[in-house]
């Protein structure tokens, strides 16, 4: 099926210029956001803490709550809304000192307690409870790290070996775009960063890179033709024969997402927004960025344009 006429000739790498511009604006702001709230709004896992989730059966306010829970001594470090505006979940914080592991179950016979004694409380449940050491979280932060970088590292060296160097930063750089912008998104939204966001980061990785290696490919393949425009031209083309699959591609992956971050529940909510995202950076950076990186990386070396 194609949505793209074959001979279309739109010119993006004309366009590049001006998308290096927007990314280079949506980089700072996702990095000044990342400043401004002190980095990521880690979750329980990584930080270590007791995280409550809660279901209320109307809507209440994060400073009632707060002021509720504070008056009975176990004043939260955080409350967090969860999913959409309607689901009236929460997400409630408490440092490894205000609850201790051996004081879960007494914790959560008070919070359930003062739920039913409660007037705006009255009819919710707690939906989970979690506990995290405070070593185990520093232990998963590294490791979430590690597990980002080596998949960046892994993509760096399948593309220089089946294309050239250029085209591995291009890649990479691309990923690396595409990385921070998605997680500028979750901190400007004050998601919480999750396990869940960073195995949501991995699929956005790993989508944005099959979507550069395809317009890779139709470079390379260009690239071999008897008559020799140039390269510029080369990306111009292969992107524009390769525009069609990228749009499909696209929009069936947001048949998906998009039911699942309206109807998914507060469970996979910020998973599915991660995804979306991500799948929206990815695409843009795979038409502009990535080619625009190799085109400059190639005229830096001296290489024809």
């Amino acid at each position: 099926m194609d949505l793209i006429k074959p001979n279309t000739r739109i010119n993006f790498v004309g366009k590049m210029g001006k998308a290096v511009v927007l990314s280079t604006v949506l980089i700072l702001i996702s990095l000044g956001s990342l400043v401004y709230h002190k980095g990521p709004n880690w979750g329980v896992e990584f930080t270590g803490g007791t995280e409550i989730h809660i279901k209320l059966t109307k809507d209440v306010s994060i400073a009632n709550i707060k002021k509720t829970l504070g008056d009975v001594g176990y004043p939260p470090d955080e409350v967090q809304r969860l999913g959409l505006q309607g689901d009236n979940e929460y997400l409630i914080r408490f440092s490894t000192e205000l609850v201790k592991f051996d004081q879960i179950q007494t914790f959560q016979k008070k919070l359930e307690s003062i739920m039913q004694s409660n007037a705006e409380f009255r009819g919710g449940s707690i939906l989970r409870v979690d506990y995290i050491g405070p070593k185990v979280g520093k232990e998963l932060i590294e490791k979430a790290i590690f597990s980002i970088l080596l998949g960046c590292v892994g993509i760096l060296i399948y593309v220089m070996i089946r294309f050239e160097f250029s085209f591995a930063i291009g890649a990479v750089l691309a990923l690396v775009h595409d990385t921070i912008i998605t997680i500028g998104a979750i901190s400007i939204t004050d998601k919480e960063f999750t396990l869940a966001i960073v195995a949501a980061l991995l699929t956005v990785i790993g989508y944005s890179v099959n979507d550069t290696i395809i317009i890779f490919d139709r470079i390379r393949e260009n690239m071999k033709r008897s008559e020799k425009p140039s390269f510029k031209e080369i990306v111009n083309e292969a992107v524009n024969q390769t525009l069609s699959r990228t749009i499909l591609t696209a929009v069936t992956v947001f048949l998906v997402l998009v039911p699942l971050f309206l109807l998914g529940g507060s469970v996979i909510h910020d998973f599915a927004f991660t995804l979306l995202v991500g799948v929206i950076i990815g695409t843009y950076s795979s038409i502009f960025v990535a080619s625009a990186i190799v085109i400059y990386w190639r005229k830096r070396k001296g290489k024809a344009a």
